[in-house]
């Protein structure tokens, strides 16, 4: 079998091949569900009725929760797996791009039910707006965050929401959970800014186990690597997010704000390598025979014949 049965791939006639690589991040197809599960629902951390402000982007896909100095970020598509929509990547990405209130001290971001993210939703593709540009936008508006940023990961984060959960300061997942970037195996691959983020976190080793052999990872090979700060079972998820976030809270804020800083600026010395060699050679595999193959025989369910064309 090329991939898991319950990632079964792209639908391939919305787009053409050769956009497939500039939208990336294959949508991890797993199926409609028939009744929204609250599994990965918002945690209490102390909330009441009257702290709670919420809000919603124009597709009510994207929940924000502001409790005292704990702001929390719900993906809420369950139907769609937590797909990312075009709508999904602009709640995403103003959410990020404001400025944090005085009282904020760390976002959480969660998703309502069984699965955290399966990619980017390419069957809804419009006008360009899901494209590698626009989910690397959202990434880097999370990434450069002045304050933490932690990921509660209740269930499979495959391609995008792999790089989602990645691009977070922590990631506390379940056991049950699942990560992964299979391009490899559709004969496809990332950008420069996708794999640099791999890298940064995952350091050569754990890059090349997650790309090169495009494998899902279980959470406790991800916590092995060093890629996630903590794993628990999924009924004591809750109670180990709640011991980071409190531990988050309670620090000095202009401390969180002044190391955060230094963390991203200490990153950014890859920034300036030059790579339009590597962005040539990954937009030739987007758009290569093998690709085509790939995606057909993920669709098809049977094992890709690769001829390096």
């Amino acid at each position: 079998m090329l991939v898991d049965a319950d990632y079964v791939g792209f639908s391939v006639d919305t787009h053409p091949y050769s956009l497939i690589m500039i939208s990336l991040l294959l949508s991890a197809f797993m199926g409609d569900t028939s009744s929204p599960s609250t599994k990965g629902g918002s945690a209490g951390y102390g909330r009441s009725e009257e702290q709670v402000e919420r809000g919603r982007n124009g597709l009510g896909t994207v929940r924000i929760e502001n409790a005292g100095g704990v702001r929390t970020i719900t993906l809420a598509r369950v139907e769609k797996r937590n797909a990312l929509d075009g709508g999904m990547l602009e709640g995403l990405t103003a959410a990020f791009r404001q400025t944090p209130p005085e009282e904020e001290r760390v976002t959480v971001i969660r998703a309502e039910g069984s699965v955290f993210c399966s990619g980017l939703d390419l069957r809804v593709r419009d006008a360009g707006t899901l494209g590698a540009v626009s989910i690397e936008t959202m990434l880097h508006a999370i990434e450069t965050y002045p304050l933490p940023v932690v990921a509660v990961v209740q269930g499979d984060a495959i391609a995008g929401g792999n790089e989602l959960a990645l691009h977070c300061d922590f990631v506390i997942a379940s056991t049950d959970a699942r990560f992964g970037m299979s391009l490899a195996k559709i004969g496809l691959a990332p950008t420069w800014f996708l794999a640099k983020k791999i890298l940064e976190v995952a350091g050569p080793v754990g890059a090349r186990e997650m790309l090169l052999l495009g494998d899902l990872l279980t959470s406790r090979r991800m916590h092995e690597l060093g890629l996630i700060a903590r794993i628990a079972p999924a009924a004591g998820l809750e109670e180990e997010a709640s011991k980071i976030v409190s531990r988050l809270a309670a620090n000095a804020p202009l401390s969180l704000r002044a190391m955060k800083a230094v963390l991203v600026r200490a990153m950014t010395f890859r920034d300036g390598v030059p790579h339009d060699d590597i962005d040539r050679l990954v937009r030739a595999a987007g758009d290569s025979a093998d690709a085509r193959e790939g995606i057909a025989a993920l669709l098809e369910r049977r094992t890709a014949v690769f001829k390096g064309q």
